[in-house]
């Protein structure tokens, strides 16, 4: 089992900056995949960025120049810089842990960019 406690979520104005950080704890895997996703009520949850173990970063098209993942891996802690933040990228965004064949998610923090 893998325990994933997300925190850094909550209210910003357009333009502004939020950084997520996800800690993972108990069975962890030295090769793994953690990552950000996101939701919003309606749709599918999205990728919005990952990292693996070996620091191999992706991002969605609507992350690339504007939000970065980094990770720690003592402890795992994977984090998400989101800078000029949008009002489409209010949602909920949820923490993921891969590590063939199994994933974890965490509970969730939401995003909110209005003014």
């Amino acid at each position: 089992q893998v325990q994933l406690v997300e925190s850094g979520g909550g209210l910003v104005q357009p333009g502004g900056s939020l950084r997520l950080s996800c800690v993972a704890s108990g069975n962890i895997f030295s090769i793994n995949v953690m990552g950000w996703y996101r939701q919003v009520p309606g749709k599918q949850r999205e990728l919005v960025a990952s990292i693996t173990s070996g620091g191999r970063r992706d991002y969605a098209d609507s992350a690339k120049g504007r939000f970065t993942i980094s990770r720690d891996n003592a402890p795992n802690t994977v984090y998400l810089q989101m800078n000029s933040l949008k009002p489409e990228d209010t949602a909920v965004y949820y923490c993921r842990y891969y590590h063939t064949p199994v994933t974890y998610w965490g509970q969730g923090t939401q995003v909110t960019v209005s003014s």
